[in-house]
């Protein structure tokens, strides 16, 4: 299964479970296995390497259990063969975004009309107040 251009996960190291499911389908859901589980775990993997481990270790902590075992469900539809592609387009989607590396961001300065648009806009509410306080010449 490929998750990327790096990634390349094989088929053996893919655990595939179909269970019952539950849900609407009449007599249909109770006799058939139609919700597929796989489970990848991720610390015995050789497809990745320590650092893409680490990684998807911390992106998918929730997801991974005391094991190592990351475990995606599909039970979409009603087929057992595309709850099977289901669960293996999730598993590559949640690798896939856990190895993604954000961009840094660059710092920049504020430009000069926007820096002079805020002061101007202090001095005149800083005015308005002024303006408040001064007025009580009846003293």
């Amino acid at each position: 299964m490929r998750v990327n251009d790096d990634v390349v996960i094989p088929h053996s190291e893919l655990v595939v479970r179909a269970t019952r499911s539950g849900g609407p389908g009449g007599q249909h859901v109770n006799t058939s296995s139609t919700r597929i589980e796989t489970v990848w775990n991720v610390r015995t993997s050789q497809a990745v390497d320590d650092v893409a481990r680490a990684r998807i270790e911390r992106a998918l902590s929730a997801r991974i259990d005391s094991e190592g075992n990351l475990r995606i469900v599909a039970s979409d539809t009603r087929s057992q063969r595309r709850n099977r592609e289901l669960a293996a387009l999730r598993l590559a989607e949640a690798v896939r975004a856990a190895l993604h590396v954000p961009k840094a961001r660059r710092r920049t300065r504020p430009p000069r009309g926007a820096v002079e648009q805020r002061l101007e806009g202090k001095r005149h509410r800083a005015g308005k107040k002024r303006e408040r306080r001064e007025s009580g010449d009846d003293d």
